[in-house]
């Protein structure tokens, strides 16, 4: 027997509403928030305007954490405050468009871990360039050929990411961080072959020391080739076996990266902490605003005499400031002189933290700010 229009099979409670009823309405409020969300695009188009007139950024942290903060403080449910977020962070994207297209350099190819966090942080509606190496990122920020710059900086199992603590180095203050993203990783490990078939595994080295306890259990016999990027090592495994179906090539890499360059997965979330995060940082020209919860970097090297880091250090104490995390690269100037990266949690224009910093300066050969900026909310 048929059923009456808009009832399901199961649908036999006559209390309950009609789904095309229902459908309806969805409809009414999409209408109404599409004619909304038009309203928000043309004041965001005069914004613009503005913005292009005074010679302000078009990309303002400061402002996009306050915005997210507020919508997601409105929302009474029952949409998780993620979602709302999610939809915001895209929203804003089309704004960028509309305001000034943005250039947003990361390490790729496409698939890679930097990728899907510049995505995340900017949406879809902007332009991503592929730079194939971190330096190139801050390379092509630094002479404006991208407005902005994506890069790895921490791994909450491997630590500091070199290349990036390398590159801020070599950018000598030119380059400002200007906003924090933290990304959830997970590890899979891609091949077209059968698991007792991988003789070699390609990936980033950082990814490597991630996956160590797992690749010293299932692969102790593979052989460990570092690449730029977890994308990149899918490409050189994918051709490997499309040239030699037998070479037992294999990449550790998103899950992503192997729907889009079609490698099988044979194992998921592979590394050794299921709790593993990587920090990444948007690189600019700019210097973020204060939002009340903000986050400074520091590079400095101490003088070559006894207790030169400790006084650096003992500033902050001192001035109840919390350093939140401290990193060391060899300077390249002499053998076993180092230049030390910390995290201070405040903003540079703070009076207590300029005293500091500018206190700090006196016991240091060379010290410079790499940006303040809002500290990141939550991991995307």
């Amino acid at each position: 027997m048929p059923h009456p229009p808009g009832q399901t099979p199961n649908q036999s409670d006559p209390a309950l509403p009609s789904l095309d009823d229902l459908r309806r309405r969805i409809d009414s409020l999409d209408e109404s928030i599409v004619r909304l969300l038009n309203e928000r695009a043309s004041l965001v188009v005069d914004v613009g305007r503005v913005k292009r007139a005074t010679g302000a950024p078009i990309y303002a942290p400061a402002r996009e954490q306050a915005v997210l903060r507020r919508v997601t403080q409105a929302n009474a449910g029952p949409l998780p405050g993620k979602t709302i977020e999610a939809v915001y962070r895209e929203i804003m994207s089309g704004s960028f468009a509309l305001e000034h297209p943005l250039r947003i350099g990361f390490l790729g190819p496409a698939g890679s871990y930097s990728h899907q966090a510049a995505v995340k942080q900017f949406g879809s509606s902007v332009s991503f360039e592929d730079m194939h190496e971190i330096a190139g990122v801050f390379t092509e920020v630094r002479r404006g050929h991208c407005h902005y710059g994506l890069a790895p900086i921490e791994n909450s199992i491997g630590g500091g990411i070199v290349e990036t603590l390398n590159a801020f180095m070599a950018s000598k203050g030119e380059i400002s961080i200007c906003a924090e993203v933290l990304l959830e990783v997970h590890h899979a490990l891609l091949a077209n072959c059968e698991p007792r078939d991988v003789r070699k595994i390609y990936s980033k080295p950082e990814v490597f020391s991630q996956c160590r306890q797992w690749l010293a259990t299932q692969f102790p016999k593979a052989e460990l080739v570092p690449t730029p990027s977890s994308s990149r090592a899918v490409q050189i495994a994918r051709a490997e076996s499309d040239a030699d179906a037998s070479c037992g090539a294999a990449a550790i890499a998103s899950t992503l990266a192997g729907q889009l360059y079609f490698m099988d997965v044979l194992f998921e979330r592979i590394e050794d902490d299921p709790n593993n995060i990587t920090r990444f940082v948007v690189i600019g020209k700019q210097h973020a605003d204060p939002t009340g919860k903000d986050k400074t970097s520091i590079m400095f090297n101490t003088p070559d005499k006894p207790g030169a880091l400790v006084s650096v250090l003992r500033v902050f104490d001192s001035a109840g400031i919390n350093l939140s995390h401290i990193d060391k690269r060899p300077s390249g100037r002499v053998n076993w002189s180092y230049t030390f990266f910390i995290d201070a949690l405040g903003h540079r224009n703070d009076p207590v933290m300029a005293a500091a910093i500018q206190e700090a300066s006196t016991h240091c050969s060379e010290l410079t700010v790499l940006g303040s900026y809002p500290v990141a909310a939550r991991v995307l």
